[in-house]
């Protein structure tokens, strides 16, 4: 089967390429999966994940994306609760090979039903940012209808959906980004916008809950703002900052089947939009990946349904 290959950690996404790797073999409770759209985080390649697998030993060479749409065309010993031909999308194991391939391995527990009225490449673009968003808001952050929000990159692919949850959640929401950002922000629901090259921060006033993606100086600014009692929620690490009279939490989002299902019926009914910014095929995937113009939103490489293998 056709799938992007990485070999080389210090070369990032200019050393990866398309290559032909074996069909992936299903274990225990594993279903294969004909990859119909994946997605894809840049940042992935600098994960020790990526290169290496639970026992330490080097995984190279490794096939990146870890969030994928798809139908289910094998089952492993021992899998129940899905069915071969059925259609599926989730979030894979960061520690086995991705999706972006025609076939991917894949826990069946990490899979959720994908209805039939839901595009393959909308599909691939809900579990990170899906999830990501969920988890942080209504998980960690327990956002409340009447609280205020500040979200940061509230353009980007995890921003937009936290944007939209924190806005369904009743909550005042203040977006973040460059200028270029601002219309898009406030089209998926923030109430306010804050330019970090021009306006300043804290002219935003107090918040309840910070959702962080940035770190560094404006995660500090951010932890400043907060009022007593309020939350500080980052994925980008163990916080370097804290709210004076509040919590702060880091965490990497987890596959969740119920949520999926929470994301995608939300997608169904017109609730939430995912912010998809380009799609391409598997075989132009490494040149979109090295493109040099900023995107903002997910790029989702669509595969064919007869990708070899």
């Amino acid at each position: 089967m056709k799938a992007i290959v990485v070999t080389d950690p210090a070369a990032g996404m200019s050393g990866m390429t398309l290559d032909e790797r074996p069909h992936p073999e299903p274990a225990i409770n594993d279903v294969v999966v004909e990859v119909h759209a994946s997605g894809f985080v840049p940042t992935e390649l600098d994960w020790p994940s990526t290169w290496q697998d639970r026992r330490g030993l080097d995984r190279a060479p490794a096939i990146p994306g870890h969030e994928m749409a798809g139908i289910v065309t094998e089952l492993g010993y021992g899998t129940t609760g899905l069915t071969v031909g059925q259609r599926v999308f989730g979030l894979t194991d960061w520690h086995r090979d991705g999706t972006l391939a025609g076939y991917v391995a894949v826990e069946s527990r990490n899979l959720a039903p994908l209805p039939g009225d839901v595009d393959f490449a909308v599909g691939a673009s809900l579990p990170i940012s899906g999830l990501t968003a969920w988890q942080g808001l209504i998980v960690h952050g327990r956002v409340q209808s009447g609280q205020s929000v500040l979200i940061h990159g509230a353009a980007g692919a995890v921003g937009s959906m936290a944007t939209q949850l924190a806005r369904e959640l009743g909550a005042h929401v203040i977006g973040t980004g460059r200028s270029a950002d601002r219309r898009t922000a406030l089209e998926f629901g923030a109430h306010d916008f804050v330019d970090l090259d021009t306006d300043r921060l804290e002219d935003a006033g107090t918040v309840d809950v910070v959702f962080d993606v940035i770190g560094g100086e404006i995660q500090k600014r951010s932890a400043a703002m907060i009022r007593p009692g309020g939350t500080l929620v980052t994925i980008v690490g163990p916080p370097e900052s804290r709210p004076v009279d509040g919590i702060a939490i880091d965490f990497v989002v987890e596959s969740d089947r119920a949520q999926l299902g929470e994301i995608v019926q939300r997608v169904r009914d017109g609730r939430l939009r995912t912010h998809i910014a380009r799609a391409v095929d598997l075989d132009e995937a490494v040149a979109a990946f090295n493109a040099t113009e900023r995107v903002t939103g997910k790029t989702i490489v669509r595969l064919s349904s007869h990708s070899g293998g």
